[in-house]
Parts: structure tokens; C-alpha cells; sequence
């Protein structure tokens, strides 16, 4: 059975079944490339789901797992509403694919768990013999059981280039980095500043 640091579940904020999902999502994708997490930007993240997802925090538990984050610059987020993930190894130029497994994906979406979820119910408001069993469940999961993985293939992923260099708005003189300046009659301007113009 996969063990989860109980760190995890202080990070995201409640105990769920998405976030255990995708802290494994997370480590069968590193284990299929053959690298470690990321304390810097080692890997880049590549992540399906969306904002209004019924199961985003699948997302936490991937970055959690794989140490891209959008603090380091090296993650990102799609919105295909899919559980699913592209995890690049940028120092060898490879990539792999891990979704879930549809079978096991629609026997919880039909859990009480997630019928209680519809109702409204906050995860932390569940009970834990509702929860308890559902995480038991996917912690000792075969991983062909709970995802599909694709075969590691070359990557063309460029990460985001971060800068030092950096603007004072024109209008609003907050600081703004130069990556994100826009020019307005040869002077810079944040993009919130810009989009009022």
C-alpha cells in the first residue's frame, strides 16, 4: 500500500479521494521516466483538469508528489477537464503521459463520497467511513488499475524563462517584471493598467 506523508494532506487542506490520485499519478510518472522529485525546476508539470473541476485537487497531490509548482515556474495548468498529466524530465528532453483509468475514474464519480459532494457537502464534512474506505481503497490500488500510461517519448516542452529585469508601471507604480510589461507610448504598464486603457 502507498503511504501518503501526512504533510500532504496539511497542504491541501483536507483528506479527499482526488489528492491521493494525484500524488500516485505523480509518482508513476517519475518512476516511468527514472527521475527524482523537484527542487528546482528538474521536471515541468503539464496538468489536464481545470479550476472548475469536480476532482481538481487531484492537482495538488501531483505537485505535492513531483515538486513542480507554479511558485518554481514549473507547472501549468491546461483546463481539459481531464485527470491526466504530462510530466517532463527537461534535463533529457523526455515526456510521459499518466491519465486515469476510466473504469476506476467512473466507480467513484458513483461513490457516496461523490453523491454527498453534490449535495454540496464540504470533504472536510464527510464522515470517515464514507472517506476512509475510498482512500484505503486508492492508496492500495494496482497502478494499472488506476491509471493508463503512455510510453516516455521525446519532449519539445520549453518552460517559462524567468527574469530579474523588471518595470516600474507608468500608471499604477507597483512593480512589474519585464516579462509581463506591456509598452504604452515607449513606457511600461502592468497588464492590469494595460486591459483598463
Amino acid at each position: 500500500m502507498v503511504q501518503i506523508p501526512e504533510w500532504v494532506f496539511e497542504f491541501h487542506g483536507h483528506r479527499c479521494p482526488a489528492m491521493p490520485i494525484g500524488y500516485r499519478a505523480g509518482l508513476v510518472a517519475m518512476k516511468t521516466l527514472a527521475v527524482q522529485r523537484a527542487s528546482n525546476k528538474e521536471l515541468y508539470l503539464i496538468c489536464e483538469n481545470g479550476p472548475a473541476h469536480a476532482t481538481a485537487c487531484f492537482l495538488d497531490g501531483v505537485m505535492a508528489a513531483t515538486g513542480c509548482t507554479y511558485g518554481k515556474g514549473n507547472a501549468e495548468k491546461k483546463n481539459y477537464g481531464k485527470n491526466a498529466i504530462v510530466l517532463v524530465d527537461m534535463k533529457n528532453k523526455k515526456e510521459v503521459r499518466v491519465s486515469m483509468n476510466p473504469q476506476f475514474q467512473k466507480k467513484g464519480l458513483a461513490s457516496e463520497f461523490v453523491k454527498l459532494r453534490r449535495q454540496k457537502i464540504e470533504p472536510k464534512d464527510i464522515q470517515p467511513e464514507v472517506l476512509n474506505p475510498l482512500l484505503k481503497n486508492i492508496l492500495k490500488a494496482k497502478e494499472e488499475d488506476l491509471f493508463i500510461v503512455s510510453d516516455v517519448r521525446d519532449s519539445e516542452v520549453q518552460g517559462p524563462r524567468g527574469t530579474f529585469n523588471w518595470h516600474e508601471c507608468d500608471i499604477c507604480n507597483e512593480i512589474v517584471f519585464e516579462n509581463a510589461t506591456r509598452m504604452v507610448n515607449g513606457k511600461p504598464v502592468c497588464i492590469p493598467c494595460f486591459e483598463k486603457i
